[in-house]
């Protein structure tokens, strides 16, 4: 399981830098867009990480906004989700991906940067333990800064995690 995952993302990376124009194969369109990946992909790459996700709507479309969608997530963040596993060895819960019903923007949910995580004591403490504290966010959301530069909000009921590169991956 864990080699096929690799050979995935292998692929796709791959293919981002030598066939570019070819959206289909690359996830991208240009050598220097994310590679995106599919819910199947990125599914394949938490179980492999034993990370779990959860919808209040129990399903995984996109276009529906009580769902947990990973369709088009970026390798970077689904990766990131993984480095976050396996440096916190804290039990981990997707309960947003990449559907709608999220802030818009450059660095969103929907382009495939962020990932939401249940709030656990321990994946709470990691992240206020090990990053960097930078202050609140325009809505008032507390957050910590990786020593990769991904960004951690307490937004209350869940952690919304900017992942910017896969974290060290």
């Amino acid at each position: 399981m864990k080699l096929r995952s690799v050979l995935t993302a292998l692929a796709l990376v791959l293919g981002a830098l030598f066939a570019p124009g070819l959206g289909v194969l690359a996830g991208a369109t240009d050598a220097f867009a994310a590679t995106r990946i599919s819910h199947a992909t990125a599914t394949s790459m938490f179980r492999e990480a034993g990370i779990t996700w959860s919808s209040s709507g129990n399903c995984s479309d996109r276009n529906n906004a009580t769902c947990t969608s990973f369709e088009q997530l970026n390798l970077t963040s689904a990766q990131g989700a993984q480095t976050l596993k396996r440096a916190s060895g804290c039990a981990l819960n997707i309960t947003g991906g990449t559907e709608t019903g999220h802030a818009s923007g450059t660095y969103s949910h929907w382009n495939g940067y962020k990932l939401d995580y249940s709030k656990y004591t321990c994946i709470g403490n990691y992240i206020k333990n090990t990053f960097t504290y930078i202050g609140l966010r325009g809505d008032g959301a507390p957050q910590w800064r990786s020593g990769s530069g991904n960004v951690y909000a307490d937004e209350g009921n869940h952690w919304d995690v900017t992942y910017y590169n896969c974290g060290g991956c």
